[in-house]
């Protein structure tokens, strides 16, 4: 008899099995339409805006102030912003200020992490720094130029692949990404 229970308990799980499996490959297929017919009132919505302006202040004190040309808004995620003409002045309650500016820009409203790119300028007392890419981190206190990068200051020009300087400390890192590869160093007469 309990033998029978089993028997009758497995068809019946084995049937319901089926059905799952059954009902998950073959389902029906939705047909999704797309409208290609825009009017002129969807037109107007855009998410572009002119002359973009952007000013913050974090805990300690910083200010992070962002203008640019034009700057777009992602669809998808609506807290990053495509810049076009950026220029950036970062005041450091600790240090003095830095001037960006770049051709492009991806700015983050909710961290104040950007990325520069193409045509990279750096501007600290007496140093600059020009590259095609800077990655501007509060999160991990570095700023990380590379692709071209050419370091200039009263007495030296230095050409690398990296440079990486920790926001806080000012450390700095310079480097190559090949190892044969060395950093060229020249002192200006």
């Amino acid at each position: 008899m309990n033998q029978i229970k089993v028997i009758f308990f497995l068809i019946i799980f084995f049937l319901i099995l089926s059905i799952l499996i059954y009902s998950n490959i073959y389902k029906d297929k939705k047909v999704i339409k797309v409208d290609t017919n825009i009017s002129d009132k969807t037109l107007n919505k855009s998410n572009i805006i002119e002359n973009v302006r952007y000013v913050a202040r974090d805990r300690k004190g910083n200010e992070y102030i962002i203008n640019a040309l034009q700057g777009e808004i992602d669809y998808s995620d609506p807290d990053i912003i495509y810049l076009t003409k950026v220029n950036a002045l970062i005041k450091m309650n600790t240090s003095d200020e830095i001037n960006i500016s770049s051709e492009f820009g991806k700015y983050n409203i909710n961290n104040f992490d950007t990325i520069f790119s193409t045509n990279v300028s750096i501007d600290y007392l007496d140093n600059k720094i020009i590259g095609e890419y800077l990655d501007f981190s509060l999160k991990r206190n570095s700023m990380i130029i590379s692709r071209n990068v050419i370091y200039t200051n009263l007495e030296n020009i230095m050409k690398a692949d990296v440079i990486e300087i920790d926001i806080k400390t000012k450390d700095t890192k310079i480097f190559m990404y090949e190892d044969e590869k060395k950093v060229n160093i020249k002192t200006i007469d």
